[in-house]
């Protein structure tokens, strides 16, 4: 049984041919990364969590009509996912003001917003993915007007369920991103939402303390990163059946 060929490797995941057309294999690492990579560590059973984690939400979502990349996990690593075209631009829904932007409009982390904001990053290492606007996004053809609306209408309805969610186990949606792709099925062409939704892409904190349970607890030394992604899955009732123990590399995929 032969390695699969990489295709793709991220921060966070690996991405694999599939085991049949139109198909991937996503690997989720144990790999931490923030401020734009300058900042790297590893955290032992992330990707096991992840893994899990993001296989649940996507579930979830699709079983209210977002349409989503996921197929099924294939082991506490790895998942199948269809092949679709990147778009470039991370989507970012904030409820509540954190990190950057209670930096860039001098409010006290934790504040309220008066609504649910949506903002747009070019994806780019080289320039430190910089916020843009719907503007840019159709002059430069990352998505046309269509699509631009089809995304925005699929990240409020997403947020919208994902707070509902995530507040029945006790945790506070801050804020995430999400990445979505084309995906070219029959002669036609269909937004999904793509990539992953893990604590690595959500700040989650507990309702009664505000305490961290995301990466945060990475970026900002906190410490019991670990702890605080089995957390969030133990809430969700979906820890792993062997726990998130840590399993070396990408070996054989079946």
């Amino acid at each position: 049984m032969a390695r699969r060929r990489k295709i793709y490797e991220g921060k966070a995941k690996v991405l694999f041919e599939g085991p049949e057309p139109g198909t991937l294999v996503q690997y989720f690492k144990d790999d931490a990364t923030a401020f734009n990579n300058e900042k790297r560590g590893v955290v032992t059973g992330k990707g096991v969590l992840n893994n899990r984690i993001s296989e649940y939400l996507m579930t979830r979502l699709a079983e209210v009509g977002i349409p989503t990349h996921f197929v099924r996990r294939l082991n506490m690593r790895e998942q199948l996912v269809r092949e679709v075209e990147i778009i470039p631009v991370e989507v970012v829904v904030r409820n509540i003001a954190a990190g950057s932007f209670s930096k860039r409009f001098k409010m006290d982390e934790g504040a309220p917003l008066p609504r649910s904001i949506v903002e747009y990053y070019y994806k780019s290492d080289d320039l430190g993915d910089p916020l843009v606007t719907e503007e840019h996004i159709t002059a430069f053809s990352w998505a046309a007007p269509p699509e631009l609306d089809d995304i925005l209408a699929l990240s409020l309805r997403i947020n919208d369920f994902l707070s509902g969610l995530f507040l029945g186990v006790g945790l506070r949606l801050v804020d995430f991103k999400l990445e979505y792709g084309r995906l070219y099925a029959d002669d036609q062409v269909r937004i999904v939402l793509a990539d992953e939704i893990t604590p690595d892409g959500c700040r989650l904190w507990d309702i009664e303390t505000n305490e961290k349970m995301d990466k945060d607890r990475f970026r900002r030394d906190l410490g019991n990163v670990a702890e605080a992604y089995q957390e969030v899955a133990r809430r969700l009732g979906i820890l792993p059946e062997a726990g998130p123990r840590d399993l070396k590399g990408p070996a054989m995929m079946q």
